[in-house]
């Protein structure tokens, strides 16, 4: 899709770059920025000149930076520990895109379009990560990923705020993880999600996305029976209705997975 309103475009290269003007937009993946006509968007920021790392392992966890691709992510080496790796790959593929947007989506571009089946920020959310935001004012807050999404397609960020980076604990990472999903058609985007971790000291969380409106967060301080789980997912509020699965039908089938992501948690213990 043309973005026919756009009249000017630069690359970033330092923090006062990051400074945008009325209509400007921040550009990383663009995927989704592309995919629309978008006619309140007249300029561009390109963020691939601020040399920023796509990823950054240490001994605190995993950082991901705001040009970090799905791909990428997917790619990076398994690591000793890090048992909750895998759920990344199985968020990526809960998400209604093949490898080619793979390729180009960015991890914090699909969290920060906070739709409610966002994949990324299914798994993210499930892992505790925090959000670190700067603003224009040159300061900047964290906050955690699950409490970004005001809505379906809306999030807390004001005009010129950035993600600057999503940093997931290495204790998070250690966790043993489960997903599941369910779509009303066989390749269609997912109208459930439940994703689910858990820890050796019995502590867990089990997140809804996709059917609520914003990421649902269950937690438990000694992991909770499979009822116990659907009843909690059941009780919840902020599930919607729209083509693609009603309210109640999510309701429902939001408390089966969750059952289920608690099923697997415990087998694997």
């Amino acid at each position: 899709m043309d973005l026919t309103a756009v009249t000017g475009f630069r690359r970033a290269t330092t923090r006062a770059d990051l400074t945008l003007a009325a209509g400007e937009r921040f550009l990383a993946g663009g995927t989704w920025l592309f995919s629309e006509a978008n006619p309140d968007v007249t300029g561009l920021v390109d963020l691939s000149g601020m040399g920023w790392d796509v990823l950054r392992v240490d001994d605190a966890g995993l950082a991901i930076g705001p040009t970090c691709t799905i791909a990428r992510l997917l790619a990076e080496p398994a690591r000793p520990g890090w048992a909750a790796q895998p759920l990344f790959e199985m968020a990526a593929h809960a998400l209604l895109a093949g490898f080619k947007i793979w390729n180009e989506a960015t991890v914090i571009g699909n969290i920060c379009r906070a739709y409610a089946a966002g994949a990324m920020l299914a798994a993210c959310a499930t892992l505790d990560a925090d959000a670190v935001i700067w603003t224009p004012d040159g300061g900047q807050r964290i906050v955690p990923v699950a409490s970004l999404p005001t809505g379906n397609g809306t999030t807390s960020l004001a005009h010129g705020e950035l993600v600057r980076e999503v940093r997931i604990s290495a204790d998070a990472l250690g966790a043993r993880t489960s997903l599941h999903k369910i779509a009303l058609a066989e390749l269609g985007r997912s109208g459930a999600v439940a994703s689910g971790r858990a820890h050796a000291d019995g502590t867990a969380v089990v997140v809804i996305t996709a059917a609520t409106l914003t990421p649902t967060v269950l937690r438990w301080d000694a992991l909770p029976s499979p009822a116990e789980a659907r009843e909690a997912a059941q009780s919840a509020e902020g599930y919607y209705s729209d083509a693609l699965g009603a309210a109640d039908w999510r309701r429902h089938v939001a408390g089966v997975l969750a059952a289920r992501v608690i099923n697997d948690l415990a087998e694997a213990s």
